[in-house]
């Protein structure tokens, strides 16, 4: 399938039900952005509720992570608009960012500090006391079944550790929206379902919206809505279910590899 021919589809069945009162933790709209003249993002359109589990799967080199770093505003967006919990990104940056939680593709954790003292240190950035980070800290490694890691050193912790750590950080100021981008670089195979099946429960009972970026097919669940970014634009949206049908494939990979023309493998 040529780049022209790739559909744009709409959501329709397949994804999780959205119930009437849901907020939009996410609005991107129209999204375009460019390297020395080059498009990086062209016209990136979707939205994300409460609650909801979006896999942002593209080839390396799709766009994903320069997505993430106009939503976290490491990059300025000057064409399009992005609204989280119905802040305009620009206009109100700080309240805008204060909802939104991030686990970054390179590790952020200072290894020389505990994990409590990681955790705490992201807590006072977002004003709370120090008996209120740890609380906090506490009820999501316990969570993360990370609960006596505490006063461990990071550099003492796996690599499947350090991931949920960041996780915890980044749910401690209990955020509308949760960004992951590639979280699963580098570790085996036992800690990415780990740790992905941790998210998707997190995703459930917090309520949070979730945006995990990948290039992995088999990070993608059966019921799980797919957004699909190809040379910077998004050339699918929808349940894994539909992709599959709508392309004529047997497998969401399958899929996958019609949408990118091959390029994903």
């Amino acid at each position: 399938m040529t780049r022209e021919m790739a559909p744009a589809f709409t959501p329709e069945g397949g994804k999780q039900t959205r119930r009437a009162d849901d907020s939009t933790a996410l609005d991107v709209r129209d999204l375009s952005f460019s390297y020395s003249g080059q498009p990086v993002l062209e016209s990136v359109s979707f939205d994300l509720k409460a609650g909801e589990f979006a896999v942002l799967l593209g080839p390396n080199g799709a766009g994903k992570t320069t997505l993430f770093s106009l939503i976290t505003r490491l990059y300025d967006h000057r064409q399009g608009e992005i609204r989280i919990g119905g802040l305009d990104l620009r206009r109100h940056s700080v309240e805008a960012h204060a909802q939104m939680g991030v686990v970054f593709q390179q590790p952020t954790l200072d290894m020389d500090l505990t994990v409590r003292q990681n955790l705490s240190y992201h807590g006072a950035l977002h004003g709370m006391t120090p008996a209120e980070a740890l609380r906090r800290a506490s009820q999501q490694l316990t969570r993360l079944e990370m609960q006596g890691s505490l006063r461990l050193r990071v550099r003492h912790l796996s690599g499947g550790q350090r991931r949920r750590v960041e996780i915890a950080r980044g749910l401690l100021h209990e955020p509308r929206l949760l960004l992951l981008d590639e979280p699963t670089v580098g570790l085996d195979i036992a800690s990415r379902r780990a740790l992905v099946e941790h998210v998707h429960r997190l995703c459930r009972e917090q309520g949070v919206a979730v945006l995990w970026a990948t290039h992995l097919i088999d990070e993608v669940y059966p019921d799980d809505r797919v957004i699909v970014l190809h040379r910077g634009r998004v050339c699918a949206d929808g349940g894994v279910a539909e992709l599959v049908s709508q392309t004529a494939s047997a497998s969401i990979g399958e899929a996958f590899d019609r949408l990118t023309e091959g390029e994903a493998r």
